[in-house]
């Protein structure tokens, strides 16, 4: 064992509450202090939660008690780790994450990490990267960064959930999130800014057409528009936030859904739309429409995880001047993902730790992505913690995009919070993603 290793000393886990209200894991790891000999180091991660999950993801391991929290109790997953990671790790070194990483992989020896569940095992892992580089005296994210090969400096374009629909919200919006990409700005300070304010003018506009303004699983707006176009209206409320701001719509300001599509899918097929019954073609067609009328540069999981021949269409009509993030397509799986690249489906992925459920895989499959000229959007979970390691993550990797939210609830702000804090520590150093993360895609 190099000396330059820091032992694991103790492991141990807890359940506390999500953004939600539902039980989830949070890990601590303490580690020797390689710089103060006879000194320990702790590092605490979160485990964050979905409810639109597609169908590949790794498994949530939850108790399945009625008499605890409705079922979704995790006492199975901190007594995993209690008592099964935790003997196997404590006195040992391990001088790489992927070691930490692949020692959990084999120890759990299911594909999806069924028997221990991925929620311990990834609460173990980020715990591990948060302990590994205080152990080394270096903030999460330059650790991160030096894993990956990045020079770490780049703050993300934030796509902001600002209105609801779909699973997040019970107001009859099939697309289940709304977006503004902030992306026209030369800082993430400015471009966050600019988004709160948008946000804040649509609850006025919101108020005066007599909608609702109370707030979804992600911190936007859930209000139930009246008629047979409620997605164009909402759009529309959208723009008008966007034009009462007083900032450039298509310049400075652009839009991003994600459909979640496999959340509507037609039992015969097809989708349920507007309370219409739609195809693949046809719902592509309500996108190429909507990106026509509105300066919409990403659609993520337009099609359902299942629909690869739609999917296909959708990148031919679209992936010249679209961003096409598969979510519940690629489930931060390499296996996925690789598949989309050899088939030239869609042109970007989102990440989301939980879902593959160690750090070394999701770097993995970032890795891939960049390699095959794919974005990657770094994302949150609906049910969500004040952890903030996707935003150290989302910097580390240069990624140049990150999905936590809406300008509201503080499950959501903790992360914007931690990359502004990111953005002040890096000084001089700083660079905005800004508009070159979608400069390939370009409206005729």
């Amino acid at each position: 064992m190099s000396k330059h290793t820091a032992l694991i000393r103790n492991v141990k886990a807890r359940e506390l509450l999500d953004s939600r209200g539902f039980p989830t894991v949070e890990v601590e790891i303490e580690m020797d202090d390689l710089n103060q000999p006879g000194k320990t180091v702790t590092g605490r991660a979160m485990v964050p939660s979905g409810a639109s999950t597609g169908e590949g993801e790794a498994l949530e391991l939850r108790d399945g008690d009625s008499h605890r929290f409705l079922g979704k109790g995790v006492k199975k997953a901190v007594k995993n780790v209690q008592e099964v990671i935790a003997p196997s790790l404590i006195a040992r070194g391990f001088a790489l994450q992927s070691q930490l990483d692949e020692a959990l992989i084999d120890l759990d020896g299911t594909p999806n990490k069924s028997v221990l569940g991925a929620n311990a095992i990834l609460g173990v892992s980020m715990a591990f990267a948060r302990a590994n580089a205080l152990s080394h005296d270096q903030h999460t994210e330059n650790s991160l960064a030096s894993i990956f090969g990045t020079s770490g400096v780049t703050l993300p374009v934030p796509l902001m959930n600002i209105l609801n629909g779909g699973k997040h919200a019970d107001n009859g919006l099939e697309v289940q999130e709304f977006m503004i990409i902030p992306a026209g700005f030369s800082t993430f300070s400015e471009a966050l800014r600019a988004g709160v304010e948008i946000f804040h003018l649509l609850k006025k506009i919101l108020h005066q057409k007599g909608l609702s303004t109370g707030v979804g699983d992600e911190g936007g707006f859930a209000p139930q528009f009246q008629g047979d176009q409620p997605h164009q209206q909402a759009l529309e409320a959208i723009m008008e936030a966007i034009s009462a701001s007083g900032y450039r719509a298509g310049e400075q300001i652009f839009l991003a859904l994600d459909a979640a599509a496999s959340e509507f899918v037609h039992p015969q097929g097809g989708y349920r739309f507007e309370g219409k019954k739609l195809s693949s073609e046809e719902m592509i067609g309500v996108y190429t429409s909507w990106a026509k009328q509105f300066p919409i540069i990403s659609i993520e999981d337009g099609l359902s995880e299942h629909d690869w021949k739609g999917w296909s269409l959708l990148t031919r009509a679209m992936g010249d001047y679209c961003q096409l993030v598969g979510d519940d397509l690629f489930v931060t799986n390499s296996t996925e993902l690789k598949k989309g690249i050899e088939n030239h489906v869609a042109n970007a992925i989102l990440i989301k730790l939980n879902q593959i459920g160690t750090v070394t895989e999701t770097l993995q499959t970032m890795k891939l992505a960049q390699q095959a000229g794919y974005s990657s959007i770094m994302s949150h979970r609906s049910g969500e913690t004040e952890d903030t390691f996707i935003a150290d993550l989302a910097v580390a990797t240069d990624c140049g995009q990150i999905k936590t939210g809406s300008a509201s609830r503080t499950d959501r702000i903790a992360k914007y919070n931690q990359l502004l804090r990111l953005e002040e520590r890096l000084g001089d150093k700083a660079r905005f993603g800004g508009l070159s993360v979608f400069k390939k895609f370009k409206k005729d």
